[in-house]
């Protein structure tokens, strides 16, 4: 049974690096579409990184990107910025495309 002991042991292993690189890129993602809407608030560079920072710790807050979208969604609205939830929406898309492009990139 060594075999399958074996064959189970590597995709466990697998499904733990796989699970792992999702949330880098959901990280990397949240973080990219952070910057983008700190531009867009005028924020400091050092107001954007703390921005940013918050913008990823909001993705805790329940399953999904619903927590996310609604934390841009409310920054800009609130900023007084004429940014609607599909235009929020398809910057995640995007900043996701560009999150598993840096990361997966061989350095």
């Amino acid at each position: 049974m060594t075999t399958f002991d074996d064959r189970e042991r590597a995709f466990e292993a697998k499904f733990a690096r796989d699970e792992e690189t999702a949330f880098r890129i959901t990280a990397r993602r949240n973080r990219l579409a952070a910057q983008w809407a700190a531009d867009l608030l005028k924020l400091t560079p050092a107001e954007a990184d703390a921005y940013a920072k918050a913008v990823v710790q909001a993705d805790f807050e329940e399953a999904g990107d619903e927590d996310v979208v609604r934390k841009l969604f409310g920054d800009l609205t609130a900023a007084g910025l004429d940014v609607d939830e599909a235009t929020v929406r398809r910057v995640l898309d995007e900043k996701l495309v560009e999150a598993r492009r840096q990361l997966m990139q061989p350095e």
